[in-house]
């Protein structure tokens, strides 16, 4: 018997004997998959993770902030055997039950390839970023660890990366090391996430385990707008060109269905949560410039709650505080004139219409006081600059959008950490960007789940998670195959023993 195959038995007869799976989340961020699969019965036992807030955030909330568990490691640099030992755990092959993660989505999101084609002159110098290699340090982990079961969580891009189809590619990888595997495209919508979040799913289990991967039923409806059928279709091009031959491992998301409940809004996810008036704030002095730290409590008060709201407040081991501390919004004293004046739906370019509308009444105002400033003159300018934002409407026609209170959210994203204009809360009175709490609570995470750093860092780090909602919903299905199949394996094994 190999040596791995002996690991996989030794765990399933852990399991069968009453233990909790163990999870090594990889790329772990905050830790959405870790919450997800924590609430499913599973048991945290290690994450890597790069950035040291995030890390930070992972050990406060899994680990109640042991030094160990909150230091930032890098999977390139991180030896297995190094970070067993260093958190006092048997050795790999036999720490670890399923690994979960996602390398950085930055490397395959289209978004970001503009970016990445300044490494060098080649136009696509995207493909040797060496971010979109991390998904082989990843397969490496697997390798030594021997898991019982693999997820991994990427964009949709990850299907169709510069004529890659890396899925495809973990997928073959896996399977030559005794897994079977599929992937998908699920959107976290159809799972209880108040956001329009599509991502790409791989799970696999040995085939001790199972020869066969199932992902979960939806459990809410919703009618994606065309934007999100547009990408999925360009991330499944090469599947559907069959460009690559056989993409055997890909399957169709689970179909849903128009009578199952209509997806969690907006204002559902949101709508307790105490306003927060920001002109009102930047004229009483309250709101300025600076780092936004979580050290102001702010009371709930008494708005009605929804089911989504009290399940973020009562998440079991993360109940809601009696105050909110990351209740914080961004010092954009130049914009809530014109967040006001938004309607829902309204993007960049209704934006800047707005904000010349204004621009034009305070020139009026001004003339009526005998004041007539010359066209591009510099006190014409610089009012303007007051005013008027300064990104170009042709280049930027997405960069602001003002949510719909009866939709769930648009994708959030990580530059919630630079800022917050894709989400522009819906309630014109409040004239703001988002909190760090509405943030949390449109990608499910619950009101005890606490972020490290400061505001900026906190944004980055929710926008890069996993749902916690959509994590639960894959690591029930995932539990439900490793028991059955490790309960199943122990009637055969009975059976054939009273047979002898």
């Amino acid at each position: 018997m190999s040596t791995n195959l002996r690991a996989i038995r030794q765990k399933m007869a852990r399991i069968r004997a009453g233990g909790k799976p163990r999870v090594l989340d990889l790329f772990a961020g905050c830790g959405g998959l870790s919450l997800g699969f924590s609430a499913a019965g599973f048991s945290i036992e290690a994450a890597v993770e790069y950035d040291p807030d995030a890390a930070a955030s992972h050990g406060l909330n899994f680990h109640n902030g042991d030094p160990a568990h909150s230091r930032a490691r890098d999977i390139t640099r991180t030896d297995l055997d190094d970070l067993v030992r260093e958190l006092g755990l048997t050795r790999a092959e036999s720490a670890f039950d399923v690994l979960v993660g996602g390398p950085p989505c930055q490397a395959f999101a289209r978004v970001g390839r503009p970016k990445l084609r300044e490494v060098d002159d080649h136009a696509e110098a995207y493909r040797h970023d060496p971010r979109a290699r991390l998904y082989i340090n990843y397969l490496h982990y697997v390798e030594a660890c021997a898991p019982l079961a693999v997820l991994v969580e990427n964009v949709p891009d990850a299907l169709n990366h510069g004529g890659q189809n890396i899925a495809e590619e973990m997928a073959e990888v896996l399977e030559q090391m005794g897994y079977v595997c599929r992937y998908t495209l699920l959107n976290a919508a159809f799972y209880g996430v108040p956001q329009m979040r599509e991502r790409m799913i791989l799970i696999a289990y040995h085939r001790e385990i199972a020869d066969t991967v199932t992902f979960p039923q939806p459990t809410h409806w919703v009618d994606l707008p065309s934007g999100y059928e547009g990408t999925r279709s360009v991330a499944l091009k090469l599947i559907d060109d069959n460009l690559l031959g056989d993409a055997h491992s890909y399957v169709p998301a689970p179909a849903g269905s128009r009578r199952l409940p209509l997806a969690v809004t907006a204002e559902e996810a949101i709508g307790d949560l105490p306003p927060i008036d920001a002109r009102k704030l930047l004229k009483d002095g309250e709101l300025r410039r600076g780092a936004r730290r979580f050290d102001v409590a702010i009371p709930y008060g008494r708005n009605q709650q929804s089911a989504y709201a009290e399940l973020m407040r009562r998440w079991p081991g993360y109940e809601a505080p009696e105050a909110l501390s990351d209740h914080v919004i961004r010092y954009l004293p130049r914009d809530y004139q014109i967040f006001a004046r938004m309607k829902a739906g309204d993007q960049y370019p209704q934006a800047y219409e707005h904000a010349l509308a204004l621009f034009d009444q305070h020139l009026t105002g001004l003339a009526k006081q005998g004041i007539r400033l010359r066209p591009k003159s510099r006190e014409f300018e610089s009012l303007k600059a007051t005013i008027v934002p300064p990104y170009d409407v042709g280049k930027f026609p997405n960069k602001w959008r003002k949510m719909w209170r009866d939709q769930p959210a648009r994708t959030l994203m990580a530059h919630l950490g630079k800022d917050s204009y894709s989400h522009i809360h819906y309630d014109s009175s409040q004239a703001r960007t988002i909190s760090v709490r509405e943030a949390a609570r449109l990608q499910s995470f619950p009101d005890g789940f606490r972020f490290c750093g400061t505001m900026n860092p906190a944004f980055r780090q929710i926008g890069n998670a996993v749902p916690p909602l959509l994590a639960r919903a894959l690591a029930r299905e995932m539990m439900r195959a490793l028991k059955g199949a490790i309960t199943e394996s122990a009637e055969v094994a009975a059976a054939l023993a009273s047979a002898e």
